[in-house]
């Protein structure tokens, strides 16, 4: 059964009810015109006796018809998608430490050759991912997204009954039209010897998706920062809506819990790896190195601390997540655990506040709405689970990692 066909048997009473009886975190957005569409999607994790998990929803405000912007956290099944391309290709020294090269061949097209955040300098899979899941670094996905190439990443979508969630262009440097169609040559070396070729490619397939809520605000600025009046249209953004980022995530955090048709084409060493960059903090990194203060352990962490600059650190918590943020919305698709209260719990959720109606304005309230109500969220959810009984307490050292 899809997370969609669940998601119609989810409890819809019970995350409303507690949003409620903390009117001193949540009035706002209760109150909200709006709700400053917000989105939640909490499952709880009980473990039998074998310490497999089984998994209960509870959803607000869910809805796959209301668009809201993905921003990043595309960049996670992109970043999947490339290690499983890696092992489908099944090319002797092709790694996903493998030196890598990408090239140009349509207009707008970047070549790279160098990367200094790597240990030695050069670019691979591997970097780029660490640099997605630590950061959530726009160029590394971009490159991530042209070796996967717009077509296989829509297939593979499809394939894992992500039917409601559409991956067509690049982020950040203004990708759009015919552009986003064409994926750039990309070349692995071993020293001076070619590994593989991945040429070109051309996409010609559309990926309409017909959404409320595509259609936003009073006006926008444009590519020449003037503004525009009217409304600034997503119809042709990406789309990756919240049970599908759950979804994506229970299939990486639980592959066992999936048919194993299902389960993503990982080895165990690539979901070691993963889980360990997810939840790393950028500061405990070395390459790619990002020190304080532009960077901050809680950077890239919204939900449970609200990426404060100033968050106290709970050493007995980790979170395995990917974030987004842009044009006013703030997203986190989180498995947060405690590890020395043997808590669990997968938590997903979007807010968005533009209060002055225009888009590309930078002016959104991020650190005042959207910020505030991760940070509250979470942690009201993880306060309940701490005192919530469990038959039998989870054995979570598949998640344990040395970050040193």
């Amino acid at each position: 059964m899809s997370l969609y066909a669940a998601a119609q048997k989810t409890d819809t009473v019970f995350l409303k009810k507690l949003l409620e009886s903390h009117p001193e975190l949540f009035a706002g957005i209760l109150k909200h015109p709006t709700h400053n569409e917000v989105q939640i999607l909490y499952t709880q994790i009980d473990r039998d006796a074998n310490n497999q998990p089984h998994f209960k929803q509870y959803s607000y405000r869910l809805n796959a018809n209301h668009y809201f912007y993905p921003a990043s956290t595309v960049k996670l099944p992109t970043a999947i998608f490339a290690l499983e391309k890696l092992n489908e290709l099944k090319i002797a020294g092709l790694t996903r430490k493998t030196h890598m090269e990408t090239d140009t061949a349509f207009k707008g097209q970047t070549r790279v050759t160098k990367d200094a955040s790597s240990a030695d300098g050069l670019p691979s899979i591997e970097n780029y991912i660490k640099k997605i899941l630590l950061t959530s670094d726009n160029d590394a996905y971009n490159r991530l997204y042209e070796f996967n190439d717009r077509a296989e990443i829509n297939t593979k979508l499809k394939k894992y009954n992500l039917n409601n969630t559409r991956i067509i262009g690049r982020l950040a440097i203004g990708d759009a039209g015919e552009s986003t169609k064409h994926t750039n040559p990309i070349r692995f070396y071993d020293g001076d010897k070619t590994i593989y070729l991945k040429p070109a490619a051309f996409d010609p397939n559309e990926y309409p998706m017909h959404l409320e809520n595509m259609l936003q605000g009073k006006g926008y600025m444009d590519s020449h920062d003037k503004l525009v009046m009217g409304q600034f249209s997503f119809e042709d953004k990406n789309v990756y809506p919240i049970a599908d980022q759950q979804m994506v995530l229970r299939r990486l955090i639980f592959p066992k819990s999936f048919p194993k048709e299902q389960r993503f084409n990982l080895t165990d060493d690539d979901y070691s790896f993963v889980y360990k960059y997810m939840s790393m903090f950028p500061t405990e990194s070395d390459h790619p190195s990002y020190p304080r203060p532009e960077y901050y352990p809680a950077f890239c962490k919204y939900l449970f601390y609200g990426s404060d600059t100033s968050a106290v650190i709970n050493p007995d918590v980790r979170i395995f997540n990917k974030i987004g943020d842009s044009y006013g919305y703030d997203i986190d698709n989180a498995y947060i655990v405690d590890f020395k209260n043997k808590v669990e719990f997968m938590l997903t959720a979007v807010v968005q506040s533009n209060e002055d109606g225009i888009l590309n304005d930078n002016k959104y309230e991020y650190t005042t709405v959207c910020l505030p109500f991760m940070k509250n969220l979470g942690q009201t959810i993880y306060q309940y689970e701490l005192q919530r009984k469990k038959r039998h307490l989870p054995d979570l050292s598949r998640f344990r990692f040395d970050y040193k």
